[in-house]
């Protein structure tokens, strides 16, 4: 249960960052160029309006969408990972080389996650909390803000400590996943969620049968005839 609340907060928040970050980029850009129409009234009131910050909204809005969109890729399986020669190995030697690339991404992602962590704590997060629960915070670095939006940048950088945080998570949930099914998630592209597919029996499907035993040349496996008499 909290697992399956924890990936739809995941892909609710990439889904609203996404979207919010689209429609404020569209808005911005209508507003720059129907403010330079001479219309009575209205270009006075588009002048009054002010979209300098737009552009500084969606860039953070942007980072953020990729530090939880990597996590959400280690969970489904959309990552592009060069296994040729993994693929190759005997499947005991192959499940431990995937076993430790997963770990290996975890240990990175953690590594990253931890210093991010410091990084925002030093970066004015420390001052904030103090101030918040009602300690002394003479004497402390306040934080820097952002240009437009005049942000503490340290709310921005946590970006970085939550999706790296939540990424190493995910390799060692997706490790944990592997080791007791021997199954690596995998996302199939044409896949559309909440639309049933259709199997589709093609005529000629016999003549169009390829498979990959070794995982790197596809060959013909019907057993066609070439006319002559002999079987290809």
């Amino acid at each position: 249960m909290v697992m399956r609340m924890l990936d739809h907060l995941e892909e609710w928040l990439i889904t609203f960052l996404m979207g919010a970050a689209t429609l404020i980029i569209f808005v911005a850009v209508v507003h720059r160029y129907m403010a330079g129409w001479p219309i009575p009234g209205v270009q006075d009131w588009l002048l009054s309006l002010s979209f300098g910050w737009a552009q500084e909204l969606c860039i953070i809005m942007f980072v953020w969408m990729a530090k939880f969109g990597a996590a959400y890729g280690v969970r489904t399986g959309i990552h592009v990972g060069v296994d040729v020669l993994i693929n190759r190995l005997e499947p005991k030697n192959r499940a431990r080389w995937v076993v430790f690339g997963l770990l290996a991404g975890a240990l990175f992602t953690g590594i990253v996650a931890v210093l991010g962590a410091t990084f925002v704590w030093d970066n004015g997060a420390h001052y904030a909390v103090f101030k918040f629960l009602g300690l002394g915070v003479e004497g402390m670095f306040e934080g820097p803000t952002t240009p437009d939006l005049e942000w503490p940048t340290w709310i921005v950088y946590c970006a970085v400590p939550f999706g790296s945080g939540l990424m190493c998570f995910r390799f060692l949930q997706v490790c944990v996943a592997f080791i007791r099914t021997g199954e690596l998630p995998h996302h199939d592209h044409g896949h559309v969620e909440g639309v049933e597919e259709e199997t589709f029996v093609d005529p000629g499907a016999e003549d169009k049968i390829y498979r990959m035993d070794d995982e790197l040349h596809p060959h013909d496996i019907a057993g066609r005839d070439d006319g002559r008499g002999n079987t290809k």
